[in-house]
């Protein structure tokens, strides 16, 4: 299915994201610091359309502010920040902003879901504000999207009766209402426990599957890991430790990649 917004999205500027061969985000000597403290220290990376990549890396690495960055809520001090055809570096404000951030699913760590909205009212709110359909069509992509999810028939409750592992669930929905083609998961699985983090993992990967979307993984949890990745990018120091799928980080070379699968730094553990 085309996104609602993939027309507006072509005359934006932001091309096809469907291209053989070549990436669909592109980082090029990405720089940021935060009070004269390196975080990102010429980041390259290359991320294919349909690909699911998950970012490694201890807390404090980086990983939140490398993603933040493809919707704008954090700007690079240097370098230059690709989708498709659009540099992002040269978008000025909100208005230059909107197509892409409404191209694109963003899962809080925190699901940020509103606790004055309805679970159904929630995932419906993005079709409000974005788009022109009637009430009826809301209400059934409200329902089609929570389905998506696996949880049916939950439109009426308040956020505050569903288990954490559900709250993320809707929050989900919530991402996937205006069928964006790139979805963001920042920590799907932190304050889940193993049984419900393995549920998250299992969607994550039925709906890059059913919905070729691309889908970018901020986590340091490495069941998560093992479970959706194409491939897998560890920070440190500010840096790419490791590029390449989850087997080859298995045997990668890089002390912080033998350091964190070993859990030994405590870090990797927060």
């Amino acid at each position: 299915m085309e996104s609602l917004l993939s027309q507006q999205a072509r005359n934006a500027g932001l091309g096809s994201w469907q291209q053989p061969g070549r990436p669909l985000i592109v980082y090029r000597g990405i720089c940021k610091s935060f009070n004269q403290q390196v975080v990102l220290a010429g980041i390259d990376l290359d991320i294919y359309a349909g690909e699911t990549l998950v970012i490694l890396g201890r807390s404090g690495s980086g990983k939140t502010v490398l993603t933040s960055m493809l919707v704008g809520l954090t700007i690079p001090d240097a370098g230059s920040l690709r989708v498709g055809d659009l540099e992002l570096t040269s978008l000025a404000g909100d208005e230059d902003w909107r197509e892409l951030r409404l191209r694109t699913g963003y899962l809080f760590q925190s699901s940020a879901l509103y606790d004055s909205m309805t679970v159904g009212e929630n995932v419906a709110f993005p079709l409000v504000q974005h788009s022109h359909l009637s009430g009826e069509e809301i209400r059934r992509r409200v329902r089609e999207k929570l389905a998506q999810v696996g949880l049916e028939k939950v439109e009426h409750l308040e956020p505050a009766e569903l288990s954490g592992g559900m709250q993320r669930r809707a929050a989900l929905a919530r991402s996937l209402a205006l069928d964006p083609e790139l979805i963001i998961y920042d920590e799907p699985t932190a304050g889940l426990d193993p049984i419900t983090g393995d549920g998250i993992g299992r969607l994550i990967r039925r709906l890059q599957e059913q919905l070729s979307v691309t889908s970018v993984v901020v986590t340091h949890d490495l069941r998560l890991t093992q479970q959706v990745a194409d491939r897998v990018a560890l920070l440190y120091e500010g840096r790419l430790a490791y590029v390449g799928t989850y087997e080859g980080f298995l045997h990668a070379e890089h002390p912080e990649a033998w350091r964190f699968l070993r859990r030994e730094a405590g870090e990797a553990r927060t």
